[in-house]
């Protein structure tokens, strides 16, 4: 099946209904999770598990200054390709040929740049209303005209001189609402989310993710709350059933404490850190919150929920919102109300805590760090047991895929004192060091299973835990582009590899397909960096050891004639 034939829609045209309505147009991919669902699935099967051996490369597009690897997911609309590179540059190609239509390099402030952590890359741009939606990482929101590139409006909504962070995710359109979310669990901000008027750019409402509410400010001892982190920094999605937001925020300041088991009353930041480590569930008209679940209340291990898809699944007469977190669990919601319907896991190296009550989201046997070296290594790792990119939901087969890590880390826990003048500063807490978990080798799965309840039909293990996003499709086909640069092609039913392609660099980022013309494409940014990769030499070797973490290339596959 293929689309409408490319610009048979008028760009301008992009808003809510369509996107709502992006099961029944498969050419296009409007948002960063490819529709408000957030199944990352493609309804195109032009390419097939049959014919998916004949892929070739079709085009390719070098956006050059790819500085710690390009971490976009492209978005598609009438047969142009969207996508963003290193630095919050934005290109706009003809999704045929890769021809390039227009590009906009922002005017960023360098200096500040340079000093951020987790820059210069960024994770996607948004559509609607005519333009093209991107953060920048100095702090700006930027809307681009559709059609030629140039600038509508930009405006400042982090003060990043200040608070030394800005946006690298991508944001998400609602109606006539710009939403974002910032940066900011290691620095000593309050990570806000903020609402964007679409046409002219004003901001409309601004929630934090640290003491937001009166109630959560009680949260926070010995106010702490001033520097208390937060963020949501990857975009969430929406339920326009019942005109809700879905986001994800993630950790506290600082990541590790020394608290041990009185968390409640002492350390850096006594008690629960509301709304720190939570799903939020907000009005995107006003920004009010609606409820919220904290997945890890006070989060002492780096574990934050801003990780990942919410796949919104109906089942046996129940609306339900599907959500991993970083600390290798997976949560399922009633969409009405957040309230915990299971919770199961597909890491299997977890010790921060020995379970999670599925029926409440209680957390069983938690293990908090007290100062110095912890008496065994803490699983998952830092870079969790999910990673930050999406997995896939299939509505043909019924089956959710998802990336999964096997790893820990060795680590002391430090003091820390908040450094706020003149720029904010980081702050972890701890030194660390990632090592193999007790089972073996460390490494990463690649699971096929139902959503809800967690029961696995199949599972591929790689050796070295994949960092990218997965693309299913109505081909019966799951992809998954490697670590090592190799994208791969399973069936969706069995996991049998049916086909690969090496290109050349690790994958860090989205993939998608769409059509263009009368032809399917699957196209997979490849470009490796970033903090997670950082940690790749040390414990796997070559080839990390010597791949470029500057270099970038947007690969976009096709049939043969």
């Amino acid at each position: 099946m293929l689309a409408p034939s490319a610009w048979a829609i008028a760009p301008s045209e992009i808003n809510s209904a369509r996107i709502e309505a992006a099961e029944q147009n498969p050419g296009d991919w409007l948002t960063y999770h490819g529709g408000y669902k957030s199944y990352h699935y493609s309804g195109l099967d032009q390419i097939n598990a049959s014919n998916v051996k004949n892929l070739e490369v079709a085009w390719i597009h070098m956006p050059g200054r790819s500085t710690r690897g390009l971490q976009s997911m492209p978005l598609v609309a009438d047969g142009v390709l969207y996508y963003s590179g290193s630095y919050s540059r934005v290109y706009a190609l003809d999704g045929a040929t890769g021809k390039m239509i227009w590009s906009h390099f922002p005017v960023l402030d360098e200096e500040l740049v340079a000093m951020q952590t987790h820059s210069p890359y960024n994770r996607g741009v948004a559509l609607g209303d005519g333009k093209v939606f991107v953060g920048t990482v100095d702090g700006h929101l930027i809307a681009l005209d559709l059609k030629t590139g140039k600038e509508v409006w930009n405006t400042q909504l982090v003060d990043s001189k200040k608070l030394t962070v800005g946006f690298t995710g991508a944001p998400l359109v609602v109606k006539d609402t710009v939403i974002i979310g910032s940066q900011g669990g290691e620095w000593t901000s309050r990570g806000p989310l903020f609402g964007v008027d679409i046409k002219t750019g004003k901001k409309k409402w601004e929630f934090f993710t640290v003491a937001g509410t009166e109630e959560a400010k009680a949260t926070w001892g010995s106010d702490s709350w001033r520097t208390g982190g937060g963020g949501a920094w990857m975009p969430g999605t929406y339920d326009p059933e019942t005109n809700t937001v879905w986001w994800g925020t993630a950790n506290p300041a600082p990541l590790y404490d020394w608290s041990g088991a009185d968390w409640k009353n002492s350390g850096p930041r006594p008690g629960t850190n509301l709304y720190t480590t939570s799903v939020i569930a907000l009005d995107p008209d006003t920004g009010k919150l609606k409820f919220y679940h904290q997945e890890l209340p006070h989060d002492a291990w780096d574990f934050d929920s801003a990780v990942g898809e919410f796949v919104m699944i109906d089942r046996d007469g129940r609306k339900l919102v599907v959500h991993p977190n970083k600390g290798g669990f997976v949560f399922v919601y009633d969409r009405a109300d957040g309230k915990v319907q299971n919770v199961w896991r597909i890491a299997k190296n977890i010790n921060f805590v020995k379970d999670i009550d599925p029926k409440t989201g209680e957390l069983i046997g938690r293990r908090d760090l007290s100062l110095g070296k912890a008496s065994e290594p803490l699983c998952p790792a830092i870079a969790g047991g999910v990673s930050w990119n999406s997995g896939a939901y299939s509505p043909k087969t019924g089956l959710w895929y998802k990336l999964a890590q096997e790893w820990c880390m060795d680590v002391d826990v430090i003091k820390t004192t908040p450094i706020t003048e003149p720029m904010a500063q980081l702050n972890i807490g701890a030194n660390f060091k990632l090592v193999p978990p007790p089972d073996g080798a460390a490494r990463g799965h690649l699971d096929a299973r139902d959503p809800v309840t967690g029961a696995k039909k199949w599972e591929v293990n790689f050796d070295e835990p994949p960092l990218a996003s997965v693309l299913a499709t109505a081909g019966n086909l799951v992809f998954v582009p490697d670590s090592r640069g190799v994208l791969r092609a399973y069936n969706a039913e069995t996991g049998q590899e049916l086909w690969s392609h090496f290109n050349g660099v690790g994958h860090n980022g989205g993939i998608i397909s769409y059509s263009a013309g009368d032809k399917q494409y699957i196209a997979v940014p490849a470009g490796w960096g970033g903090m997670v990769a950082d940690e790749f030499p040390a414990l796997f070797g070559e080839p990390f050891t010597s791949m470029p973490k500057d270099a970038g290339a947007l690969v976009v596959f096709t049939l043969k004639q």
